[in-house]
């Protein structure tokens, strides 16, 4: 497997273009902003990706989603506690920071939800306490997991957004992520990468749970 990050947008996300070397095939996770940059990373390793899947409702996670999902036709996948939050743009704040900007998602997925994109086996995670609705996908066989912004480089996300909560965050990072294996790597919203093993030793959050 193969991932490529592609940092979008004035906040700094990171979207990933991830895909299989042999098959060719891949998916998108939070095409943030510059759909047209996205685009030419894309033509530039020859990927066609199948689908876009949303980590958390945010703007700078999103605002690129329409464009990628129009130029390519296909689906974008997120969490079915977030659909008010994509469909709100004060709550996604984008009426705060950018240019109002709402959307919707074409599938909902829920906690443990297993689907399978460009031949991958992915594996949904409720992360609540950034946003109400955020999840992270997991590719058990690859030892990858996309965090968005519940985990990040000896940090974590925000919680006091919209259905922002302290207490679920904890607990999603304890319950749901701090208990994958230590070789899983973690791919988040911003900044550089890291692994569970590292976090569960140095993330301030570990001493939290």
């Amino acid at each position: 497997m193969r991932i490529e990050t592609i940092m979008v947008g004035q906040m700094g996300t990171n979207c990933y273009l991830a895909w299989d070397e042999e098959s060719k095939r891949g998916f998108l996770v939070d095409p943030g902003e510059q759909a047209d940059k996205i685009i030419r990373v894309c033509s530039r390793y020859e990927i066609k990706p199948e689908a876009v899947l949303l980590t958390h409702g945010h703007f700078d996670h999103i605002m690129a989603a329409k464009k990628v999902k129009e130029y390519y036709q296909i689906p974008v996948y997120a969490g079915i506690h977030e659909e008010e939050l994509l469909a709100d743009a004060e709550k996604n704040l984008s009426a705060m920071w950018a240019e109002g900007f709402t959307m919707k998602a074409d599938e909902f997925v829920v906690d443990n939800q297993k689907i399978e994109i460009a031949g991958m086996k992915i594996t949904v995670i409720e992360t609540p306490g950034h946003t109400l609705g955020g999840v992270c996908y997991y590719i058990e066989k690859e030892h990858v997991l996309f965090a968005g912004d519940t985990l990040f480089f000896e940090s974590y996300g925000r919680t006091d957004f919209p259905g922002g909560s302290m207490f679920s965050l904890i607990r999603s990072l304890g319950k749901k992520l701090f208990v994958l294996p230590d070789e899983t790597d973690v791919y988040p919203g911003h900044g550089q990468a890291t692994s569970i093993g590292y976090e569960k030793t140095h993330n301030p959050a570990a001493g939290m749970r």
